[in-house]
């Protein structure tokens, strides 16, 4: 750190992360499941990369927060988004890949990235 100017920088940073992650107000909520078996499925990941497009995005009507178990180890990680009418879709073997394409498709444009999804045909 060589100024007064990048450490302001950075606390910009990670006060724009702790909103998206703290944000009450937002109309849509993004869940990851953080348990012992989504972290070692690679949830962590998979946090991060929405949180930063979330972020890089500008969205600020959505909240990204972690959770604990949701229930099904076998798919981890497990993204659960609940939109404003309270209706849930539940993305399980996520990726930081895939994660990108769900903050594209499904909270940027409002469609729902099926084959990621639990109803999908799952291997």
């Amino acid at each position: 750190m060589k100024s007064l100017a990048e450490l302001q920088a950075i606390r910009d940073r990670a006060r724009a992360a702790v909103n998206i992650r703290e944000n009450s107000e937002a109309k849509t909520r993004v869940l990851v499941g953080m348990a012992t078996c989504g972290i070692a499925a690679g949830a962590r990941p998979v946090l991060t990369a929405i949180v930063d497009e979330v972020a890089k995005r500008g969205l600020s009507d959505i909240m990204v927060t972690q959770t604990g178990c949701i229930g099904i180890c076998q798919y981890e990680p497990v993204v659960e988004v609940i939109d404003a009418n309270g209706d849930k879709t539940t993305y399980v073997k996520m990726t930081p890949e895939k994660a990108l394409r769900v903050v594209n498709d499904h909270l940027v444009n409002g469609n729902v990235v099926t084959e990621y999804t639990i109803g999908a045909n799952q291997k």
